[in-house]
Formats: C-alpha cells, structure tokens, sequence
C-alpha cells in the first residue's frame, strides 16, 4: 500500500498491499480496500465500506457506509476479466449502494464527476452514469445503462437493461423504466410514460426562454401530434430553430434502440 502522508486509516480498516492512497483520505472503522484500488485525494471511505478490487476514484469522492464498489458484475457471460469502477472527482455516494465492475462489453461502470447517488442504490455492470446526475435512494440500474449529464431518477424506480435517460431529463418515483426517457423531458408511471418538458429543471439550470419554447415545440411535434416518428423527425427538422438542443433531442429519438415511452 502508498499512502499520503496526510492520510488518516482506522486501525482496524483492511488494505490491499498494492492499493495506491492520495493525501488526504480518511478510511473508516472496518472498511476494506482491495487489490489495483486507486484512491484520489480528499477521499472518503465510509465504516465498513468495501472495495472490491480495480475501483479508481477520482478526488473528493464519498462513499458511504456499508457500500460495496468494484464487485464482480453479475452477468453469466463474465469470465473473468480485468474490469474496472471509475467514479469521477466530487461525487457522494451514500449507504449501502452496491456498484459492479464492468464486462468485455465496456470494461468498466462509471460514474461522472458531482453526482449524488443515495442510499440502496444498485448500479450493475456497463453502466454509465454522467456530470451532476442524482439518483435516489433504492432505484436499481441493470446492465448497460446509459444515463446523461443531469438527470435526476427519483426514488425506487428501476430501469431495464440497456436503457438510456437522456440528459436533464426527470424520472418520477416508482417509475418502471423499460424504455428510454429523451433528454429534457419528464417521466414516470409503470410502465413509464412521458409528461412533457423537465420545465422547473430547466429553468434551475438557467436555459434560454427561447431554448425552452423549441424544445417544447419538438416535444408537441414528435409526441403529441398525428405524425408517425419519421414524419415528425422531418417537420422538426424543417420548422424548428437547429439550436443544439434540439439537435440533441432530435437525434437521441432518432438513435433510440429500445423506443420511447409514450
């Protein structure tokens, strides 16, 4: 084990020989950190926390007590291979979250930098969390799960396989995510179904007035009119401002694998 020289471990806490410490970090009663962990300055390691193996994290990371990161991802087709957990520079997350290593399909499950991920939080293997993305207390991800720069997914709700929650977009509680949610937009229901724009988010995050009337224009045209997803995509294209907003709410429909809830 390196450890800074400012580093603070509690004598009962386990370290792998061959985990890397920055200066700075705390390590609580009981924890474990196993083997190629790399920990950035300024961390927290929470009482009985547990890090598996190949957890990189990134400065002013907190990880609660009784989480487990870096666990081996819980997929059949897992045989073994180098994976890793990367959680990017100030992001909390809280109790007894579990977060799995990735497979060969990615190589590793991430988590961007300034998201908050609570309590009973379960990310499985290949997910892909981004910047400032909240998740609430017990929402489990399955594999392969995409989820964008500033969503925030509301308590117990759970999301298929492969899924993606498109930036800025707000996912309602108890929601049964089994299609992806468009950036910008709100959502909720079992299964879910979409509630127009993510309007009070958007404004928090100070989005122009006139960003904020085409994308509701994009949403009427592409959800809320007789036109099938083709025709709708065309008139889009033709009538609204190419704001890159809209490009991005465009093209995320355009892209989708799994379809979108209506």
């Amino acid at each position: 084990m390196t450890a800074g020289t400012t580093t603070r471990i509690h004598p009962s806490a386990i370290i792998s020989p061959d985990a890397q410490l920055g200066e700075g970090v705390e390590v609580g009663p009981f924890a474990l950190i196993g083997d190629a962990c790399i920990i950035g300055d300024g961390c927290v390691i929470g009482a009985r926390a547990t890090l598996e193996r190949n957890v990189r994290l990134a400065p002013n990371v907190r990880v609660g007590v009784g989480s487990v990161l870096g666990g081996d991802p819980q997929d059949l087709k897992f045989r073994g291979e180098v994976t890793t957990v990367e959680i990017g520079e100030g992001t909390t997350i809280r109790e007894y979250a579990t977060i799995n290593r990735g497979t060969s399909h990615s190589y590793k499950t991430s988590v961007g930098r300034s998201s908050f991920i609570m309590s009973y939080v379960h990310l499985a293997h290949d997910c892909h969390v981004g910047d400032n993305v909240i998740i609430s207390n017990a929402v489990q991800l399955a594999g392969h799960v995409t989820v964008e720069d500033y969503a925030t997914i509301s308590g117990l709700s759970a999301a298929h396989q492969f899924v993606r929650i498109g930036a800025h977009s707000f996912v309602g509680g108890c929601s049964r995510v089994a299609k992806d949610v468009p950036p910008y937009l709100k959502a909720v229901g079992n299964p879910i179904k979409l509630y127009g724009l993510n309007s009070v988010g958007l404004q928090r995050r100070g989005f122009p007035d006139d960003t904020v009337r085409e994308l509701k224009r994009a949403y009427r045209l592409m959800f809320r009119s007789e036109l099938n997803v083709s025709q709708a995509l065309e008139r889009a294209r033709a009538e609204l401002q190419p704001l890159p907003e809209v490009t991005r709410f465009l093209r995320f429909i355009e892209e989708s694998q799994r379809g979108i809830g209506f």
